[in-house]
């Protein structure tokens, strides 16, 4: 009798187990060469079912040793474009044929492949592909942990370490003494990946190329593999703690809030600052009080009961799951890891469909969370989309932020007709506004309504702001420095080169009027020789109006325009002010931000200047300002 095993009958060992179990004794099996070549593929890329399918032909080359089988290779290898078309069915197609050549039973576990060679003619025997559930007891992994362990970080060649201790007092440290070689890591990884497979309480979250995250019981453990990383890795992380809500501050006023009505919420705070377990102690409680609750995590980590079922990606996309969940219609969503812009759109659809939904984001302040929503979210919808800020720290609930709406006056400002849609972030424990966030002279922005530093006169958040949106504007028109003081919320004084005076002011004050009624505030132009702060270590030395630069060295620069700004990327003198040069001819002097660009808001009068000389592909330089 002759038997030719597909890929798929090999990968799952049930060659070897039917001629175990008496069916195939004596039988030649001819193992195609195309089916060594995909399952070479495999494992070279790192792939399980690759070295799953190389041991089981280790296991048929020991029956044959022992004279229950013959075995031998037969064929050719595939092509390098055969291979390419493996997804399409070529591979396939080769071992069938090469059954039907040797008048062999086409041996298979793939139902597609026993349909077509069964059409064709060909004697075929399927076998269901095996589903094993046995006990696996401890991990290797897991004799690593202790009860303070939150994470182990194994690597090939190098010592085992582990963070322990309290949440908020986690300490990166060594934990055995020998490094680890190669094939202690490539067994820990196989057992690892084993376990997920075979018992019921594990699973494979991922599995790609170089990259497998298993979830087994409370473990989530990630294994690395070369070409992707540089030796075989393996993370594996476990929650230290599990917390009820009322064991936080706040915990009735939120149990409260949570339970008045279907809420958009966000959870954040800094990694292993404990969202995840304060995220896992609300889904408890809301689940408890008669909500139906699911949650969207990849991977699947959080600790809930069996009561909430658990969602991953749907073919990949958050936003499939998204749509299958709004057909399930849950209460409360809890989405853990809100990190990309899609991320952030899919929380936004589920919340304006009705659902609660309560994310997961890294920040490192409270108010960070809020803005990360900016851009990716209308700015009028954001109250809608949350409503409650929660920042945790060192396991504790540190801040609480309540977000509204409300038609105002923004704080600082004095003209009744700047009144506009403002988002008030206000502290929940307090009752104190503390931040305002609106749209500025075509800007969003974010002003704290306290003093951030906490200095003895430094400038307010709203002063700030002012004083940033007044040098903007004044810089679009002014050839030369400029240089703002602000009196108080609603007088500054600005003062530009004496060349500049005219064009600042405009005919009959008419420029500059349009200016202060912009920005609501009352702007007093005078020349940097009434400035008494002037050329006394205040920047103050500006560029004379004839853009004279003493022959510096500048640096060629490619500016961006986009549709509002024309965006000059700097390398280095970040928060110096420079020179910008077209040709060598001056254009304006302005500051480098922190970020590293200088920005020029498209229809003024210096951007109409620098997006001619970029018509004209003059040089553009920056130059350090004498």
């Amino acid at each position: 009798m002759n038997v030719v095993p597909d890929t798929s009958v090999v990968i799952d060992g049930r060659v070897s187990s039917t001629i175990e179990d008496g069916q195939f004794e004596g039988a030649t099996i001819s193992v195609p060469e195309a089916v060594v070549a995909e399952l070479e593929a495999q494992a070279n890329d790192g792939i399980e079912t690759g070295w799953d399918g190389l041991e089981e032909l280790q296991r048929l080359a020991e029956l044959a040793d022992e004279g229950e089988i013959e075995l031998e290779y037969v064929g050719e290898r595939p092509s390098a474009i055969e291979r390419g078309h493996a997804s399409e069915g070529e591979i396939d197609a080769i071992i069938r044929d090469l059954a039907e050549d040797l008048d062999a039973t086409f041996l298979t576990s793939d139902v597609v492949q026993a349909e077509v060679a069964e059409a064709k003619g060909l004697d075929v025997e399927h076998i269901s592909p095996e589903t094993r559930e046995v006990e696996v007891g401890t991990l290797t992994v897991e004799t690593y942990f202790d009860d303070s362990t939150m994470s182990v970080h194994l690597k090939t060649g190098m010592v085992p370490m582990a963070k322990r201790g309290e949440l908020g007092d986690m300490h990166y440290q060594k934990i055995a003494e020998d490094p680890l070689d190669e094939g202690t890591m490539d067994e820990y990884a196989r057992e690892v990946v084993d376990a997920a497979k075979e018992s019921p309480d594990g699973f494979l979250e991922l599995s790609e190329p170089g990259m497998k995250i298993v979830q087994f019981r409370d473990y989530r453990i990630a294994i690395g593999r070369p070409p992707f990383s540089d030796g075989i890795e393996i993370t594996a992380v476990r929650p230290i703690a599990q917390t009820d809500i009322e064991d936080y501050e706040n915990a009735e006023e939120l149990k409260e809030r949570l339970l008045e009505r279907q809420r958009g919420v966000l959870i954040s705070g800094a990694p292993g600052a404990g969202k995840s377990t304060f995220a896992q102690a609300v889904a408890r409680f809301i689940s408890d009080h008669d909500y139906a609750v699911k949650t969207m995590e990849k991977p699947r980590d959080l600790q809930v009961g069996p009561d909430i079922t658990q969602y991953t990606e749907l073919g990949g996309q958050m936003a499939k799951t998204a749509d299958a969940l709004l057909m399930v219609r849950p209460d409360y969503t809890i989405y853990d890891e809100v990190r990309k812009t899609n991320d952030f759109e899919v929380f936004a659809d589920m919340r304006l469909a009705g659902v609660g939904m309560i994310g997961v984001v890294h920040a490192t302040r409270p108010i960070d969370a809020l803005q990360r929503l900016v851009g990716r979210v209308e700015l009028g919808m954001i109250p809608q989309v949350v409503d409650t800020v929660v920042y945790i720290e060192a396991g504790e609930v540190e801040t609480v932020y309540d977000v509204r709406t409300e038609v105002k006056v923004p704080a600082g400002l004095t003209e009744e007709d700047l009144a506009r849609p403002v988002i008030q972030v206000t502290n929940f424990e307090t009752g104190e506004p503390e931040y305002e966030i609106y749209t500025f002279n075509r800007q969003v922005v974010t002003v704290p309504l306290k003093d951030e530093e906490g200095g003895p006169g430094s400038e307010s958040g709203v002063d700030r702001i002012a004083k940033q949106e007044i040098e903007r504007e004044i810089r679009s028109i002014a050839r030369g420095y400029v240089d703002v003081e602000l009196r108080s919320q609603d007088k500054a004084v600005v003062y530009v080169e004496e060349d500049d005076i005219s064009s600042v002011i405009g005919k009959g004050g008419g420029r500059i009027t349009d200016v202060e009624n912009r920005l609501g505030i009352d702007i007093d132009v005078r020349t940097h020789d009434e400035n008494p702060n002037y050329g006394a270590g205040s920047g103050g030395a500006g560029a004379s109006g004839d853009g004279g630069t003493g022959g510096q060295a500048g640096q060629m620069v490619t500016p961006e325009v986009t549709s509002r700004h024309i965006v000059i990327p700097v390398d280095g003198n970040h928060g110096e002010t420079v020179e910008v040069q077209a040709g060598g001819d001056y254009l304006f002097t302005a500051t480098v931000s922190r970020g590293g660009e200088i920005q020029v808001s498209r229809g003024s009068a210096i951007a109409e200047e620098l997006e001619g000389a970029i018509d004209r592909k003059d040089p553009i330089t920056v130059v350090p300002s004498s």
